[in-house]
């Protein structure tokens, strides 16, 4: 059976690093080969900020299965139906943000998962087979097997209810967002701040439990992401396109000022 197989849930199954590059503006068939280039292991094609349409979402997730960049889309928990077209154009994973109960984790997991797992509709060949699959329970069951499913928690009723979350049959990932979880709790981006702390380990110890991969968004001071790796988390949003754009090209500007400074300085020196 020919299929693309899930670089980044083989990471983690082997408790791996996998690092992901997040999509806010890029948009084009380059962005798997891109995060590739710079050693990422996925893509987090934001379908919650980003202005995505859904041929756009098809066209980065079929062109990035074939670079062994894993495409995954982030939807509202209240959109899973976008998450399943995305899924059946090409994204091997969802993520689901702001997953506070179990309940919600179990509507993800139906939503994405083939029967007898969970209800998702078959719509005949799929680009995760390279469109020669037929609608049988092999299939199917190996699609279910290379799919990563993914809830973000986000609030302090998520944390509490993380354990069971972790327990939620087809769920992959916990995914901290950090961003809005430290808002949620009155700690706006003060990513090491006790209650953060106290979150993380909590997912932490829930994931271990459940034997579910443990991730997370919006860390990039490096000591408290060493900190939480070491704690468990292995899915990593590493960064996003603005973001590296932005500090790339002020590296770049600013060396091309300093050293236009340096000779207008020798210059004025020599005079």
């Amino acid at each position: 059976m020919n299929i693309f197989e899930n670089q980044t849930l083989k990471l983690l199954r082997n408790d791996k690093l996998a690092l992901g590059f997040g999509l806010n503006h890029l948009r084009t068939a380059g962005a798997g080969l891109l995060a590739r280039a710079c050693d990422h292991d996925w893509l987090f094609v934001d379908a919650e900020h980003g202005a995505f349409s859904q041929d756009q979402l098809a066209q980065v997730c079929i062109a990035a299965l074939p670079t062994g960049a894993t495409p995954i889309v982030r939807v509202m928990k209240s959109s899973l139906d976008e998450g399943a077209r995305a899924l059946d154009n090409g994204a091997q994973g969802i993520v689901v943000a702001h997953v506070d109960t179990p309940q919600e984790a179990k509507q993800a997991a139906d939503a994405f998962s083939f029967p007898p797992e969970g209800h998702r509709s078959w719509g005949g060949a799929q680009a995760l087979f390279g469109y020669q699959a037929t609608g049988n329970a092999e299939t199917m069951a190996k699609a279910n097997s290379e799919i990563i499913i993914t809830c973000m928690i986000e609030s302090p009723e998520a944390v509490a209810n993380a354990e069971a979350i972790a327990a939620t049959k087809g769920i992959d990932v916990l995914m901290i967002g950090a961003s809005d979880l430290s808002a949620e709790m009155g700690v706006v981006g003060k990513i090491g701040h006790p209650k953060m702390q106290d979150a993380f380990a909590k997912v932490a110890a829930a994931c271990r439990q459940s034997g579910k991969a443990m991730g997370m968004g919006g860390v990039y001071d490096s000591e408290w992401g060493s900190r939480y790796m070491t704690e468990g988390v292995r899915f990593v949003l590493a960064g996003t396109d603005h973001t590296y754009l932005m500090a790339g090209a002020t590296a770049r500007s600013t060396s091309l000022r300093d050293t236009f400074q340096k000779l207008v300085a020798t210059d004025t020196t020599n005079a």
